[in-house]
């Protein structure tokens, strides 16, 4: 199966100039490519990704010969990007959803290009990693601030600017993990993602996230305000941005780092994991509650449990919307009221226990119930029958 590994890369000068070279490039061609796709609609016309790789391919050496310093790809996968964004418009489209029409790009705004492993052309070599190095066509070797993770073939990289910092993401054909194996099989865990702590696990575990924007809020404030304050065009503005760049990348660091160390711990560590579908659209309209809950990455936390546990054979059951796991008493099943100031559950029959604990003890039911019964891992089968079985 494919791997990727994103690198941090330790280019010197020349190759920083290289790569932003390429990323212009790779720009070109989508704005380029853009602007004709636009132009043959509104003549009648049907445009298509691979009719415009092959014009430009025979428009560069005349027209733009400065393509011809970089990797051929570079250019032909930008305008293979720009043919899915157009498919991704067009199926939301038909799904009556927000359509979001490709735009053109800017520069220093998501920059990347990429370079393929295909067989060595004459004067072009192909991607290769030698320890803590990798080979970019037409450029040579970079340095890399890690060996590669993964062993196996290389099949391509895409190298990327953070601010000011380069990084390659490379794809390997491997069947190796990061990790040889997992610690507990059989194990079920419920986890219950908030705001005061990331996550709750039916276990009694709390585990608090670093919560990084609020903990660089008043500097971020700080540096937003320098920045308004600059004459457009000035260098002190440019100086300010980049500092502004580099704040908002540390704040995206520590959280990533908590994300991946907690999703990776649950599927080694347990065969069955319950989450719970979270509204997180409808929860952040609450102004009071939004900057938490969008510090916390609920989405990104899914995201990464399923194709972890996808990875090494864990199960990852996600409840139904309105599957009342906050609601709902663990002890007896009976279903009250639970406003967002109480914090403890306290029910008729008496039982006492936290609230996120004990919606982290049903959800934990709910993913053995659904797994026992065959349900699907969407939990699309309605809150109310699930709620009966566990109760």
């Amino acid at each position: 199966m494919l791997r990727v590994h994103k690198v941090e890369l330790a280019p010197n000068n020349r190759q920083s100039t290289f790569f932003a070279r390429a990323c212009g490039v790779a720009r070109f061609a989508w704005n380029w490519a853009l602007a004709e796709w636009k132009r043959q609609y509104e003549a009648d016309e049907k445009p298509n990704e691979a009719a415009l790789r092959r014009r430009l391919n025979a428009l560069k050496a005349d027209a733009f010969p400065w393509m011809l310093e970089v990797p051929k790809t570079a250019p032909q996968q930008a305008i293979k990007d720009l043919g899915q964004a157009f498919q991704h418009f067009f199926r939301r489209v038909k799904q009556g959803g927000k359509p979001g029409y490709p735009r053109f790009k800017k520069r220093g705004i998501h920059d990347s290009f990429r370079a393929d492993n295909g067989p060595p052309a004459k004067g072009q070599d192909a991607v290769a990693v030698d320890g803590r190095r990798v080979r970019v066509p037409k450029l040579g070797w970079v340095r890399m601030r890690e060996p590669l993770r993964f062993q196996g073939q290389v099949k391509s990289l895409v190298i990327s600017r953070k601010v000011d910092r380069w990084f390659a993401a490379i794809a390997v054909e491997t069947e190796t993990l990061p990790h040889a194996s997992r610690k507990n099989h059989g194990g079920a865990v419920g986890v219950d993602f908030g705001i005061k702590a990331l996550a709750t696990l039916s276990t009694g575990e709390v585990v608090i996230g670093p919560k990084p924007h609020r903990a660089k809020l008043r500097r971020l404030v700080r540096l937003s305000r320098s920045l308004s304050r600059k004459k457009k065009g000035s260098a002190n503005r440019e100086k300010a941005k980049r500092r502004l760049a580099r704040l908002h990348r540390q704040i995206a660091d520590i959280r990533n780092d908590a994300i991946h160390k907690l999703t990776t711990r649950l599927v080694l560590e347990y065969d069955l994991i319950g989450i719970e579908d979270l509204n997180v659209r409808g929860m952040v309209r609450n102004r009071h509650l939004a900057r938490s809950i969008m510090d916390q990455a609920f989405h990104e936390i899914r995201r990464q449990l399923e194709y972890k546990a996808d990875w090494y054979g864990a199960q990852v059951v996600v409840a139904d919307r309105f599957f009342p796991s906050t609601k709902m008493c663990s002890g007896c099943g009976a279903v009250q009221a639970m406003p967002l100031s109480a914090r403890t559950m306290r029910c008729g029959c008496g039982l006492e226990i936290d609230r996120d604990l004990n919606a982290a003890i049903n959800l934990e039911r709910y993913a053995s119930t659904a797994s026992s019964a065959g349900i699907d891992a969407c939990g699309e089968h309605g809150a109310g029958a699930m709620a009966s079985a566990t109760a």
